[in-house]
C-alpha cells in the first residue's frame, strides 16, 4: 500500500509538472549558488562581484537549506530582518531580486517546482525618482570627505564619471592645461561600460586647478588616491560616503556616489 501511495504520489507529481527528482531534491541553496555562479561568470567582472557580494547574504540565511525547503514566510521574514538590521530598502530590493533570479532558474532547471519569490514576498521596489543634491550638500559632502579622496566628489559632481571610472582615473587621463577629462578604463582596470563613456570630458579651469592641487600633493599615478598616493576602490570611495552622508544636512539616508551624477545631469 505503501509503495502504490509513493507511486501515485509521483504520478500526480508528473502530471502536474512539478515532480522533482529525489536527489535534487537534497541540493542545497549554497550548492545550487555556487552552480549559478558558475554559468554567470561570462558576465561583465564588475556584474559578477556584485553578485557575489549578494550573495553572501543569501548564503548566510539559507546556505544549508534545501532549495526545495525554502518557503515564502521565510523570505519575508529575511528580508524583514535585513530593514531592521540597518540595510537600505533599495539594497535589501536588490538583494531579494538576485535570491528572485537563482530560484527562478532552480525552476527552469527543474530543481524546484516553484519559486518562493513573488510578489507577495518581495520587500517592494523603492521609488526609483533621482534625488538631486544642492550645490551647498556637493560642497557640503566635499568637505566631509577624507582629503585624499575629495577627488572623487569632484569627478563625480562635475565631471559625471562613475565610482568605478573615478577610481580607475589615472592622472595621465586628464588634461589640465586644456580642461579635458578622457576615461579610458573603470576599477580595476577594465574596459568602460559604455561607448559614450570614453567620450571627452570638458571641465573648467577650476576644477582643473582643484584637481591638479590634489594629484600635486598625494602623487601617484591615479587622481583618486589614499593617503600614501595608491589607488583605492569604488568601494573605499561609497563607504566614505555612506559614513559622512548623515553629516551633510538635508542628504537622504540613501544617497550615494551614483547620485551625484544626477548632480552633474542637472548641471546639463
Amino acid at each position: 500500500m505503501e509503495a502504490q501511495a509513493w507511486l501515485d504520489g509521483v504520478t500526480a507529481s508528473l502530471v502536474r509538472g512539478d515532480y522533482v527528482d529525489p536527489r535534487d531534491a537534497r541540493k542545497t541553496v549554497g550548492e545550487w549558488c555556487d552552480e549559478w555562479l558558475a554559468g554567470y561568470a561570462s558576465r561583465r567582472a564588475s556584474t559578477v562581484r556584485q553578485a557575489k557580494v549578494q550573495i553572501r547574504l543569501i548564503r548566510a540565511e539559507f546556505g544549508d537549506v534545501p532549495l526545495v525547503a525554502v518557503k515564502p514566510s521565510a523570505v519575508k521574514a529575511w528580508t524583514a530582518r535585513l530593514k531592521a538590521e540597518g540595510l537600505s530598502d533599495s539594497y535589501v530590493y536588490a538583494v531579494y531580486r538576485r535570491l528572485a533570479q537563482i530560484m527562478g532558474d532552480a525552476v527552469h532547471d527543474g530543481l524546484i517546482p516553484r519559486s518562493p519569490c513573488s510578489r507577495k514576498t518581495s520587500p517592494g521596489q523603492v521609488d526609483q525618482r533621482p534625488y538631486v543634491a544642492t550645490t551647498a550638500q556637493v560642497w557640503g559632502l566635499f568637505d566631509a570627505m577624507p582629503d585624499h579622496l575629495r577627488p572623487a566628489i569632484l569627478l563625480g559632481a562635475f565631471a559625471g564619471l562613475r565610482v568605478s571610472e573615478a577610481a580607475a582615473l589615472r592622472v595621465s587621463d586628464v588634461d589640465f592645461m586644456r580642461g579635458l577629462i578622457q576615461p579610458a578604463m573603470q576599477y580595476p582596470a577594465e574596459p568602460l561600460k559604455t561607448e559614450e563613456s570614453r567620450r571627452a570630458i570638458p571641465i573648467p579651469r577650476e576644477l582643473s586647478l582643484e584637481l591638479a592641487g590634489f594629484v600635486e600633493r598625494f602623487g601617484g599615478e591615479f587622481v583618486v588616491t589614499n593617503e600614501i598616493g595608491r589607488q583605492v576602490s569604488p568601494w573605499t570611495i561609497e563607504r566614505a560616503v555612506r559614513a559622512r552622508r548623515a553629516g551633510v544636512d538635508g542628504l537622504p539616508d540613501g544617497f550615494r556616489f551614483h547620485d551625484l551624477r544626477h548632480f552633474y545631469a542637472s548641471l546639463l
